[in-house]
């Protein structure tokens, strides 16, 4: 059985810096694409970032120029280090382990963790 756990998520300030990981277990993790998506009340879901099994990488265009996303294959984790955080990055984060379309951002549906909650203040 596949598990996702996220974790990273708190408060911060606008401007400030977080640092999520992911940990899948239960696939061959390296064989596959992995990214994060996120989702915020009233808001529909935002896929933010996706990396591919082979390393190229794919970011919303909300998010390019602040967030990084790095795989550790040895350990299964992927990680997405946010900076220069603004409010609007304020969204439950989510740890998505299958992608219909890593490059479109697009998660297949749920193959997702719980998620963490990322909250950005003035």
């Amino acid at each position: 059985q596949v598990q996702v756990v996220e974790s990273g998520g708190g408060l911060v300030q606008t401007g400030g810096s977080l640092r999520l990981s992911c940990t899948v277990s239960g696939l061959p993790f390296a064989d596959y694409a992995v990214g994060w998506f996120r989702k915020a009340p009233g808001k529909e879901r935002e896929g933010i970032s996706c990396i591919t099994w082979s390393g190229p990488t794919y970011y919303a265009n909300s998010v390019k120029g602040r967030f990084t996303i790095s795989r550790d294959n040895t350990k299964s984790t992927l990680s997405l280090q946010m900076n220069s955080l603004k409010l609007e990055d304020t969204a439950m984060y989510y740890c998505a382990d299958r992608w219909d379309d890593c490059r479109g951002l697009i998660p297949k549906a749920g193959y997702w963790g719980q998620g963490t909650q990322v909250t950005v203040s003035s």
